[in-house]
Formats: structure tokens, sequence, C-alpha cells
């Protein structure tokens, strides 16, 4: 199974098909205009060392060793590696909100968008925790239980989108009660020890209007368990944009009397739940500096001893196309438009 990391980059490949449509209407267009100029046995008199083949091969390579960089910069992943070991880390649960208004464009690409690649650069930044995703909304569910595969953790993140839940709102009490069961916390099967190994991240808008979100988060916080908030979205607020069968924005949600919904983003509840959950609150739009307080809080926490683990993770592949692209793109430069000359003893006397 082949799978690629960074899909995104696999768009360049069309620039790369309209240059060769370009490259090669040029190389048509020359032509036509040298056979207007003179026939081709004349011009084959005049200038001997040309290539009919070459430019045109020099181009195909251009083009192919450009394909198979952009192919090395999405890394290609083939199949899975099986690692053992004993791994040492903490627990963390990810809550991610994936209500209508999520879908906002007040931060670029869109509020669920940007959470995702917050998930991701913090899933880079662990080293040996193990972590759990909790999908919510009105309501929740468990999207990936609690693992140590950043790999699958990618994939099922990659999954997530607005259209999971059909329960409306926001339920951040809710979620952070999936996500300590993830944890472990009310499983018969699995003994609960209070401790500071443990840490709960909820992403959302804050526009909680469910449930005690405080009161949750508090709950958590006597077992040990710190709960950090991270807000997606401008206070100033943005409208909603309603889509149709083809993926296109074509409107905005509006309420019943017609007027374009608003969604803001509530600090003031995240700050809350975060202090009542003894952790941090981190503003999406400036999370590139400000995430590391999230990700220093989980490498500050207690480290819990797994024992020995197996899992599996993609295999990256990308030094191949990568090798094959240098190899093509050093080929062009070698190989020249004109026929090499061939010397005799006469040239040289």
């Amino acid at each position: 199974m082949m799978h690629f990391e960074h899909k995104e980059y696999l768009w360049l490949l069309l620039v790369v098909a309209v240059l060769g449509l370009l490259w090669g209407y040029s190389l048509w267009r020359n032509r036509r205009r040298l056979a207007s100029w003179a026939d081709t046995p004349m011009f084959q008199r005049l200038v001997p060392d040309r290539s009919g083949w070459r430019p045109a091969f020099k181009m195909v390579l251009t083009l192919v060793g450009l394909s198979l960089l952009v192919v090395a910069l999405a890394n290609p992943q083939f199949g899975t590696r099986i690692e053992k070991g004993k791994r040492a880390g903490s627990d963390v649960a990810i809550c991610l909100d994936l209500s209508n208004s999520m879908m906002a464009e007040d931060i670029q690409p869109n509020r669920l968008e940007r959470s995702k690649r917050v998930v991701t650069n913090l899933l880079n930044s662990f080293a040996g925790d193990r972590v759990s995703l909790v999908a919510f909304a009105g309501t929740s569910f468990i999207q990936m239980p609690l693992t140590g595969d950043y790999s699958a953790a990618k994939l099922f993140l990659d999954d997530m989108d607005c259209s999971m839940i059909s329960e409306q709102g926001t339920a951040i009490g809710d979620a952070i009660e999936k996500a300590m069961q993830t944890l472990g916390y009310g499983d018969e099967d699995r003994e609960w020890k209070k401790g500071k190994n443990r840490a709960i991240i909820v992403i959302s808008d804050g526009e909680n209007h469910e449930d005690d979100a405080v009161g949750a988060a508090r709950s958590a916080a006597k077992e040990g368990v710190r709960v950090c908030t991270i807000g997606m979205g401008l206070p100033e607020g943005s409208p909603i944009p309603e889509y149709d069968n083809r993926g296109r924005k074509n409107n905005y949600k509006r309420e019943a009397g017609g007027s374009i919904i608003m969604t803001r983003l509530n600090e003031q509840m995240l700050r809350e739940v975060a202090s009542a959950g003894n952790g941090v609150y981190v503003r999406a739009s400036n999370a590139g500096s400000g995430l590391g307080d999230i990700t220093n809080l989980v490498a500050g926490l207690d480290k819990e001893e797994f024992g020995e683990a197996q899992f599996a993770a993609y295999e990256s592949r990308y030094m191949y196309p990568l090798a094959a692209g240098l190899l093509c793109l050093l080929a062009e430069v070698l190989l020249f438009e004109r026929r090499n000359r061939k010397w005799n003893l006469d040239d040289m006397l």
C-alpha cells in the first residue's frame, strides 16, 4: 500500500504538465518556422550539427526529473515496518472540534484545516508519548484509542471532517470525559492511578453551549490530568460558509430571520477550561510561538514505562524518486542539443 505524507505537494505536477505543454508547443512552433525558411535537406547542409531528436529528449528528461522531485517532496511511503521495544512517555488525548463553525475562514484556510496542522505539529513534537483522538461537536466519540503509532494518528486525522457528527453544537465537557476514557479512567479492565503523566488538549473555537466544560476540566485535574486548550478563530468573528454538492462555496449559514450567522472565538471560555484543568491556553493565530507552551507542558509530564510495544509505521521511500529525478536532470545537462562533432586527422592538421 502506498501513501503520501504530504499530498498537497502533488498539485505541483499540474505545473509540470503545463510547463510541458508550453515547451512542446514552443518546440513545434520553432520547427514550423524553420520549415518555412528552408526545406529539411537544405537545412541539414546549412546546420550539419543540428539534431532533430535531442531537444525533445532533453525536454522529456527535464519534465520527468521535475515530476520525480515533486513525488519525492510528497514523501511516498510504502508498506509498514514492525517495531518492537520498550517505550516510556506520557499519555495525551487530543480533542478536535468538528462543529460547523470550524469551517469559518477567519483564519486560513479555515479553522478545521488549521486545527489539523496544529495536531500534526504536536505529533511531530512528541517523543515516545502515546496519543488518542476524540472528535466532538454536539456530542463526541473516540476517533482513535491510545497508541504510540503517530503515522496511524495522522491517517485518522486526515479523515476527520465536520460531516462526521450530525448533532451540531460544541460539547467540550463531553469531549473531555471521552478523553478521560481513552486515558483509562473508568475502565474496569485497566487500573487507574492518579499521576502527573497525562494531559488533554482541546482544540476548539470555544462556543460551548451544551454542557459544563469547566466542571469537566476541574474533575480531570483532580485526577492529575492537565487540560490545555487551543483557540481557533478570531474574536471579531466570521460567517460560516455553505457548500453545494460539488464542494463549492455558494452562501453563508443564516438564522431563521435571514441574517447571516457569525461565529466568534470564545477565548474567555477556553481560558476558564484551561485554568480549571491546571493547563495552558494558546490562540491559533499565534500558535507558531505559543504552541511551545503546550509542548513544554507535555515534555514536563512524568514518564511511564509502557513495557514492550509493537507498532506499525510507514516506511518513507522519498530517496528513490529523488535520486532518479536528479539523475534525469543531470543527464539533461550533459546531453548537448547538437550532435557531437566527429574529428578526423585532416581537422587537426
